[in-house]
């Protein structure tokens, strides 16, 4: 028997056909046919957010955890555009999103209406792929590629104008493209071995994507034992293992010349899914890269670390740096003593949305010898990733706790992300960081050379005039907030947050210097 559906229905059931059962949405007139259909298609939850760039963070979240993807609904090309922030660092940590995008029915867009705009231009710099369903029989067979394409950890931008939603059509599952094999990996892995063996500590390996996933570091620590070749874990990658009992990589220094001694005395570094290890920015004077001069630098593929790994016996892994971790009853608080209490508290299996910034090295080598963790870090270097981050890995993981290290200036991108964690009742913790200052800009002015601001130029680097109160801001989107200005007031109130249900936000008062 023929069944009959409008496009946006049809793109609804492939969705949930093929696993993707989240959409991360902000809709307006050109997508309330998909708006319509989700009480059709119950299995595919929508999750309002208030931004389109909190609905792009929060699938970026539940990628990193699901270990699948989860799909955006956006509103035409301004929408599109609200959400490319996020999208590239969606994009940068390899998470599979589902990108759909709404557009003007087909006949409207020649008389060039107020929300008109060239959306496949828009997408394309931010996506992986990106494709428009004419009508509603395209619509499904291009969502199964945009799945497809998504399972392999793309940003996939489909683009579906509002008569193709609206328009009937015969309901067809489309299956999905096989993903191609792995090519063999034993002559690699035969020819490293030989080289690791005679190089030790003078070779590397530097790791990143599913290079990163626990059976991938137990795999690493086997070639360590083995070798002596040095393991490093790009700091920008999307997923993090961290804590007692993990594996410590050492994880990539921000600034160049902490890098750099990192990986001083390297012959040869190997690279698994990532490129060679190079700054964040360009400084004047100084090299892109970090690696040796005469480092040689040669692409790994996963298949072959894992053969390579498989040559050598297991290794007992190293149990996080330095023991157990000490949690200050009193004192200041500060990155320091705050980073302190986390490592202390900070409960098994946890994932830790990290957008801290200028506090980010000093809580983070604390957070070393914390109980085992997730790590998820800012991976495009765009801002406001941090919240809707943390509200995609939650509902991702509904009961693991949550933990959103956020920096004051950075929260503001996408402040409204606290009114989505109450609406689903997200178990996620958030510490603000509030120092009241670009603080990182005050490294970065000197770095770059472009001398002490003036009182005007200060201006731009200052957050204290009027100094935000994220306790009120946080109540307004229905979190209930509190405010610590010592460490011991911090303890309190963090381990109360982890005894409640739901959302919670905590404002740690830092100093600005």
């Amino acid at each position: 028997m023929t069944v009959n559906v409008t496009g946006a229905e049809a793109l609804l059931r492939t969705l949930a056909a093929h696993g993707v059962d989240t959409c991360f949405m902000n809709p307006g007139t050109s997508e309330m046919q998909f708006v319509s259909a989700l009480d059709r298609v119950p299995e595919v939850r929508g999750v309002l957010c208030l931004d389109e760039s909190v609905a792009a963070g929060a699938a970026d979240g539940y990628a990193r955890i699901a270990g699948r993807p989860a799909a955006t609904l956006l509103h035409l090309g301004p929408g599109l555009a609200n959400a490319l922030s996020n999208l590239h660092n969606a994009r940068k940590a390899r998470s599979g999103v589902v990108n759909i995008v709404g557009e003007h029915a087909s006949w409207h867009l020649a008389h060039d209406a107020p929300l008109t705009a060239d959306i496949e231009a828009i997408a394309r710099p931010f996506s992986d792929s990106v494709s428009t369903a004419r009508t509603a029989a395209e619509v499904a067979p291009r969502a199964a590629d945009a799945i497809a394409a998504a399972r392999a950890g793309r940003i996939a931008t489909l683009i579906v104008p509002a008569d193709a939603s609206w328009d009937q059509c015969e309901l067809t599952i489309p299956p999905l493209a096989a993903p191609v094999p792995p090519d063999a990996a034993g002559a690699q892995a035969e020819t490293a071995a030989a080289t690791l063996e005679r190089l030790g500590p003078r070779a590397g390996l530097l790791l990143s994507g599913e290079a990163l996933s626990e059976a991938s570091l137990e795999g690493a620590a086997r070639i360590h034992a083995a070798t002596g070749a040095r393991v490093f874990a790009n700091r920008y990658s999307g997923r993090l293992p961290r804590g007692r009992g993990v594996f410590p990589a050492q994880r990539l220094a921000y600034f160049p010349e902490p890098a750099e001694a990192m990986l001083a005395g390297l012959e040869l570094l190997y690279t698994v899914e990532t490129g060679a290890p190079v700054t964040f920015f360009g400084y004047p004077g100084r090299a892109s890269s970090v690696a040796p001069p005469d480092c040689r630098i040669e692409p790994m593929p996963l298949a072959a670390l894992l053969a390579l790994a498989a040559r050598y016996p297991a290794s007992e892994i190293a149990a996080g740096q330095g023991g157990e971790p000490l949690t200050p009853a009193e004192g200041p608080l500060n990155p320091e003593t705050l980073g302190a209490v986390l490592a202390g508290m900070l409960p098994e299996g946890a994932i830790v949305s990290d957008e801290m910034v200028s506090s980010g090295e000093a809580v983070n080598a604390r957070l070393a010898r914390a109980a085992r963790h997730d790590l998820l870090p800012v991976t495009g270097g765009s801002i406001g990733q941090g919240l809707p981050v943390a509200l995609g890995a939650a509902l991702a993981a509904p009961s693991r706790p949550v933990i959103a290290l956020q920096a004051d200036g950075s929260a503001m991108y996408t402040l409204s992300a606290l009114w989505s964690y109450a609406r689903e009742n997200a178990q996620v913790i958030t510490v603000i960081f509030a120092n009241r200052r670009y603080r990182i800009l005050d490294v970065e002015i000197e770095r770059t050379r472009a001398g002490a601001p003036g009182p005007l130029g200060g201006r731009m680097l200052d957050l204290a005039s009027p100094a935000l109160d994220f306790v009120h801001l946080a109540n307004g989107c229905g979190v209930p907030a509190s405010r610590a200005s010592t460490a011991g007031e911090f303890a309190v109130q963090f381990q109360a947050a982890l005894r409640q249900r739901g959302p919670s936000l905590i404002e740690a008062v830092l100093p600005s210097r």
